[in-house]
């Protein structure tokens, strides 16, 4: 079987479903693209910040076919179903065959290529989350080690082939494709649960996955750093290094972050009033809200939610 990258079927869902309620109007976008050889989906809305599918796909690959040198902006897991070929990256290139699959890290260059005598068909998902990072350390899969080997049955396959079926989102798809992806995930751990460093992951990322949870929780309410830091039991220089080391980026600025795309739902699905949306994130001045909501998207809150319905008309 072969893969034409050209002259595809590509079909774009678009559903605006009012709801009965003051205020709410939501959009739900799928990308979709098929022909014999190739499908791939596409949710084009993320909405989870923990962890959020951002295309999957199946491909039969030609004998030789390449991909890259390439950076990718996301993860993405290739599990090989059939074939071979290898995969390159930090001058290191691996020789994988069925049943095994490699991770592609965002922002590191790679390389792979289909073998030309037995060239490999595999499946792919893309990912990204502020716990993306998080649950694939929990299968050991990191910068360190790349490479994993699923063989026990055919789950993988059928969890990204389910994900194909639901080319036409909904609500009722949307958390379908979320729970495929958590439970994708899962195997993933399952695999090397025998050989996952449990004191390792007892330090570090216990304290960012509590710190995060700790922000989903009390976003709303007006936490400071220091309040997260003592919750987990920690210093706020330490809290501050984990961060940085794990998601390049510091509590304070996350927490600021969280709360600017709490507000965006707000200002995006409801009419509540610029003072309510504050209030409902943990500002209790609108106005120190709106200093900080210009400073994270570049504009008022007023103008954002204007400019967001005129680009939905």
């Amino acid at each position: 079987m072969y893969v034409y990258h050209v002259k595809m079927l590509c079909l774009k869902f678009n559903f605006f479903i009012y709801i009965p309620l003051k205020g709410v109007f939501i959009t739900m976008e799928v990308k979709y693209v098929e022909d014999s050889k190739v499908k791939y989906l596409e949710p084009q809305k993320k909405q989870s910040v923990d962890l959020f599918l951002c295309f999957c796909g199946i491909e039969n690959c030609t004998p030789s076919y390449s991909y890259g040198p390439a950076v990718r902006p996301q993860y993405v897991v290739h599990y090989i179903i059939d074939g071979e070929g290898s995969y390159t990256v930090n001058n290191k290139t691996y020789i994988l065959k069925k049943n095994q699959g490699f991770l592609i890290r965002p922002g590191i260059v790679t390389y792979y290529e289909a073998d030309k005598d037995n060239p490999w068909s595999y499946m792919w998902i893309g990912f990204n989350g502020v716990k993306a990072e998080t649950y694939l350390n929990y299968a050991n899969l990191n910068e360190e080690n790349l490479i994993f080997e699923y063989s026990k049955d055919s789950t993988l396959k059928d969890y990204i082939s389910e994900m194909l079926k639901l080319n036409e989102m909904d609500y009722s798809n949307e958390l379908k494709l979320e729970g495929l992806l958590y439970f994708f995930m899962s195997k993933l751990v399952e695999t090397r649960k025998d050989v996952f460093n449990q004191k390792a992951y007892k330090s570090a990322e216990l304290y960012l996955e509590k710190s995060i949870e700790f922000i989903e929780n009390n976003y709303s309410n007006n936490i400071k750093i220091n309040d997260i830091a003592s919750y987990i039991g920690i210093n706020r220089s330490y809290l501050t290094h984990i961060f940085k080391k794990n998601i390049n980026i510091s509590p304070q600025d996350f927490l600021v972050n969280y709360k600017i795309d709490k507000a965006c739902n707000l200002l995006e699905n409801t009419d509540l009033s610029i003072k309510v949306v504050a209030k409902s994130i943990g500002y209790s001045d609108p106005l120190t809200f709106s200093k900080i909501f210009k400073k994270v998207k570049g504009e008022s809150p007023k103008n954002y939610r204007e400019s967001f319905f005129l680009s939905h008309l």
